[in-house]
């Protein structure tokens, strides 16, 4: 499929199934490198990570465990990236590994507010595995351990990446057609 339509909006191919299928399992060896050992919580971040997480988790071979989180901003708020938990943690994070597993990272506000959240857990430690960086965004410092692609600063759908709510669905990255 090249071309795409969701709502107003056309949508062209960005990055095929195989190039994110590639990245994902650059990463997961990685992961698999680094973390051996460890039996570390991933932490995937609904709604957006959940085929990037599903993929992720098929190429780990290190014994580790998952579960899911679910932020939003607060409603009515401006960009300051102030958020509330939606769906919490119920694991026991005390001195373990956390791998935070994230669709994409652009101002980084939504990822600062976990890692804040995280660390007053008490975790070993706190690592972030992310599918997408919009490094041209990024408004705070954060240290991203796996990152399977850097990308421009364009609006991008599929993969688990929505418009509106509608999208998440498509194998293939679209980028809207000017």
């Amino acid at each position: 499929m090249d071309v795409i339509q969701i709502k107003d909006k056309r949508f062209k191919t960005f990055i095929s199934e195989k190039k994110i299928l590639k990245e994902v399992e650059r990463v997961a060896a990685d992961i698999n490198r680094d973390l051996a050992g460890c039996n570390p919580l991933f932490l995937s971040v609904l709604n957006g990570s959940f085929m990037f997480t599903a993929d992720l988790m098929k190429c780990l071979s290190i014994p580790c465990e998952l579960s899911f989180v679910k932020l939003a901003s607060y409603e009515g708020t401006s960009s300051s990236g102030k958020m509330k938990e939606l769906v919490g943690l119920n694991e026991d994070i005390t001195g373990r590994t956390v791998v935070i597993v994230e669709d994409i990272v652009d101002t980084g506000f939504t990822m600062q507010h976990l890692i804040e959240m995280l660390k007053a857990r008490n975790p070993e430690r706190i690592l972030i595995a992310t599918l997408l960086v919009k490094p041209d965004k990024l408004k705070v410092d954060l240290n991203i351990d796996y990152i399977a692609m850097n990308i421009p600063n364009d609006f991008i759908v599929g993969y688990g990446l929505d418009y509106d709510g509608l999208g998440r669905n498509y194998r293939d990255i679209y980028t809207v057609v000017e």
